[in-house]
């Protein structure tokens, strides 16, 4: 198939039209907004539905009624938009309801600025509005990926109604590469029974809520989908390993920062350093059986973050403190230089930890 030079926002619009979704709600924030624009000039040409909504929540919520009736539905936006949608990502999952949701992540705290960020990763792992909830979260490296990953969200979270998020960053997502996308998906698609596409008289009403006033049923709802979620655990876990089979120091680090690591690695590894490198392609699942492999053999682990330092608590809960972790980072939009992710393997394979 003929790749196509495409900027990773418009990889993932033209993905998920290819991946059968038909209807996008958003609101334009930079660095995302070439997403909602790809959509408005794609989806009338294609029988689709886009509407610019009034705010960010009313796009979320809008993204609950479609997928309550059983339809591939997505949304856009970066990370304070991100925020605002919270509450309706938690409706979702409260529901048991697949979506995708993309986050291409900027500066923050507050409006920040305009660049790209890793700092959104705590909002998107842990799950970011209230109760006990967990979302699929993938992290592309590149916009082959950006492209790739879009549409495995869509089927993971139709597989395990649950919705999905694509966490980018800004860098990703203004970058241009060759991609080539996925094949236009006409069948193969989950069966949808719950769905409220009414019932002709054939079945009993489906009821989408999220709302259980009865304790006991609350309970029993909230255990029913954690036992789902530890499926996803045992399945869906993606993660790439670079040169980690001898490797002394562990590099982990994901989206563009693991693109600036592997450089770092090759130039200590031409110094006689032996650097690997872990990169999660799911953040949650968080891919903690590598990270407890190379714990066995390591001197220590390095995580690479366009944040103050979020992930690093996911790498040293999988290591279970068996070995160091430091933090190399920038913030702010800054992103570490592969010279300075190379002094941080120098000064680990030194012994400074």
């Amino acid at each position: 198939m003929a790749k196509v030079l495409m900027k990773g926002n418009e990889a993932i619009a033209e993905s998920a039209i290819r991946s059968g979704c038909r209807h996008y709600f958003g609101y334009p924030i930079t660095p995302q907004t070439e997403v909602a624009a790809y959509m408005a000039k794609r989806m009338p040409k294609i029988g689709g539905t886009f509407l610019q909504a009034e705010s960010e929540i009313s796009a979320i919520n809008m993204v609950y009624g479609v997928s309550s009736a059983g339809k591939r539905v997505m949304t856009s936006s970066s990370s304070p938009g991100v925020s605002l949608k919270q509450e309706g990502i938690s409706y979702l999952a409260g529901s048991d309801l697949p979506a995708l949701i993309v986050n291409v992540q900027r500066g923050g705290p507050g409006l920040g600025g305009i660049q790209p960020s890793q700092s959104d990763y705590f909002q998107a792992t842990k799950g970011g509005g209230h109760g006990d909830y967990r979302l699929i979260v993938l992290a592309p490296a590149s916009v082959q990926e950006m492209a790739d990953l879009t549409s495995k969200a869509f089927d993971l979270a139709d597989k395990y109604r649950m919705p999905a998020m694509l966490l980018a960053d800004g860098t990703i997502g203004q970058m241009m590469e060759p991609v080539e996308l996925p094949e236009e998906k006409t069948d193969g698609f989950v069966e949808k029974p719950w769905a409220v596409t009414g019932t002709g008289g054939k079945r009993e009403h489906n009821i989408i809520n999220s709302l259980y006033l009865v304790p006991e049923e609350l309970e029993k709802k909230n255990l029913e989908r954690y036992e789902r979620y530890k499926l996803v655990e045992q399945n869906e876990v993606m993660v790439e390993e670079y040169l980690t089979d001898d490797a002394d120091i562990c590099v982990v680090a994901f989206g563009i920062a693991a693109r600036v690591s592997k450089n770092a690695i090759n130039a200590a590894r031409a110094k006689g350093i032996k650097a690997g490198l872990i990169r999660p392609i799911t953040l949650w699942p968080f891919p903690k059986d590598a990270i407890k492999k190379a714990a066995e053999k390591v001197k220590g682990f390095i995580s690479v973050e366009l944040s103050m330092g979020q992930m690093i608590e996911d790498i040293r809960l999988a290591e279970e403190c068996r070995k160091p972790v430091v933090l190399c980072n920038r913030v702010g939009g800054m992103i570490p230089s592969p010279d300075e992710v190379l002094s941080a393997i120098e000064k680990a394979e030194g012994g400074e930890f």
